[in-house]
C-alpha cells in the first residue's frame, strides 16, 4: 500500500473502469459453466467429473486475462512518482566551535553546570546554520578535534552529546585549543571562516600560547568570537573529598577578559562575557544575527512514470493465457 501512496495518477478518471472488472471476470465464468452444461447424457445420473489439477485450474487463463486488463486500465491512468528534491545553491560559513571542558566547566552557576549548559546552547545554535559547514574543538590541559568540517548537523550533535569532563588532561590551554581549530579552517576556501571559543578561565598551558594562535588566525583570515562564560565573583564547584564524597563548595570565577578581547579584537571579531543561561543564549542569538550565510533553497520536482511497469505486467499476464490456453487448457473439437 505504501507504493500507491506515492503514486499520482495524471487520468484517474480512467481508473473507473476498474470497477467493470469483476463484472467481466463473472461473465466469462458464467459462459465456461453454461458451456460445459450442454452436453446431453441419456443416462438420468450425472456424469460425475474426477477433481484434477486442470480442473481446478481451468478458469486461471479467464482470471490471468482479467488481470492484464486491469493492467492496462492502471497503464492508461498514466501513474507517476513524484519526488521533491531541495538543492542549496549559495555560499554557507564554515565554523568552528571551540569548547572549553575543563574542570571548572563543572562548576554550578549555570544549570546543571556550565559544561551542560554550553552543549545544549550550542545545540540550538547549530540548529539555525544549516547550509553552512560545522566543526567541533575541545580543550583543556590539551585540545582535541572532535568533528572536523562537516554539513551533516546530526554528526556534530552526536559529538556534542560525547563531550564529557576527564577525556583530556585538566587545565586551560586556550591557546592550543585556538589553534586546534584555526587548523581545521585553514584549508577551507570559505569567504567566511568563524571560530567560536568558549572558555571559563585563565590560559594555564599547553603547546601553543593564544599570542601564536591569534596570529595564525589572522594569517588566514580567521574571525574569532569569544565567549567568556561564568558568573561575577564565586561559583558553586563540585569537589571529591579525600573519603570519596562529592562536596560543593564556593571557588572564585577568574576569567582572562583581557586576552579573549585582544583575539576577537585583532581578528575583527567580538567577547562576549556569559554569566547565566539567558545571556549565553543571546550570544549566540547574536551571532547567528551577525553571520547569515548566503544560501537559498530551491526545491524541484521529480517525476518517474509508472505506466511502463503496468503495462509489462499487462503484457506479461496476457502472453501467460495465450501459452496456457494453447497447451495445457488447449481445446479440441
Amino acid at each position: 500500500m505504501n507504493y500507491f501512496n506515492q503514486i499520482t495518477f495524471d487520468k484517474p478518471w480512467v481508473l473507473i473502469f476498474l470497477a467493470l472488472i469483476p463484472f467481466v471476470l463473472y461473465y466469462y465464468i458464467k459462459q465456461q459453466i453454461n458451456k460445459s452444461n450442454q452436453l446431453k447424457l441419456p443416462s438420468t445420473k450425472r456424469l460425475t467429473t474426477p477433481k484434477t489439477f486442470k480442473t481446478r485450474l481451468r478458469n486461471l487463463p479467464a482470471v490471468l486475462r482479467t488481470l492484464s486488463i486491469a493492467g492496462i486500465i492502471v497503464a492508461l491512468a498514466q501513474p507517476a512518482k513524484y519526488e521533491t528534491l531541495q538543492i542549496n545553491e549559495g555560499e554557507g560559513i564554515d565554523i568552528v566551535l571551540c569548547l572549553d571542558v575543563s574542570g571548572s566547566m563543572l562548576a554550578q552557576d549555570f544549570k546543571p553546570n556550565r559544561l551542560l549548559a554550553s552543549i545544549n546552547v550550542a545545540k540550538e545554535f547549530i540548529k539555525e546554520r544549516k547550509g553552512d559547514r560545522l566543526g567541533l574543538v575541545i580543550f583543556s590541559g590539551q585540545s582535541l578535534t572532535l568533528c572536523p568540517l562537516t554539513t551533516d548537523l546530526g554528526i556534530i550533535n552526536q559529538q556534542l552529546d560525547r563531550i564529557e569532563y576527564g577525556n583530556l588532561s585538566d587545565g586551560t590551554a586556550i591557546g592550543s585549543g585556538l589553534a586546534s581549530a584555526v587548523d581545521r579552517l585553514r584549508g577551507s576556501n570559505s569567504k567566511s571562516k568563524i571560530v567560536i571559543l568558549l572558555t571559563d578561565g585563565e590560559n594555564t598551558g599547553g603547546l601553543i600560547d593564544p599570542e601564536t594562535a591569534k596570529q595564525l588566525a589572522i594569517n588566514f583570515g580567521i574571525r574569532v568570537y569569544t565567549i567568556g562564560i561564568g558568573s561575577t565573583g564565586m561559583a558553586p564547584m563540585p569537589v571529591r573529598t579525600v573519603n570519596g564524597e562529592v562536596e560543593t563548595i564556593m571557588t572564585k570565577v577568574s576569567i582572562d577578559e583581557n586576552l579573549l578581547k585582544d583575539i576577537a579584537s585583532a581578528t575583527k571579531g567580538k567577547y562576549y562575557r556569559a554569566a547565566d543561561e539567558n545571556t549565553l543564549n543571546q550570544v549566540y542569538t547574536e551571532i547567528n544575527t551577525l553571520e547569515k550565510s548566503k544560501v537559498t533553497t530551491k526545491y524541484f520536482e521529480k517525476r518517474t512514470d509508472q505506466y511502463f511497469i503496468w503495462a509489462l505486467i499487462a503484457l506479461i499476464l496476457l502472453c501467460l493465457e495465450v501459452i496456457l490456453k494453447n497447451t495445457l487448457f488447449k481445446r479440441f473439437p
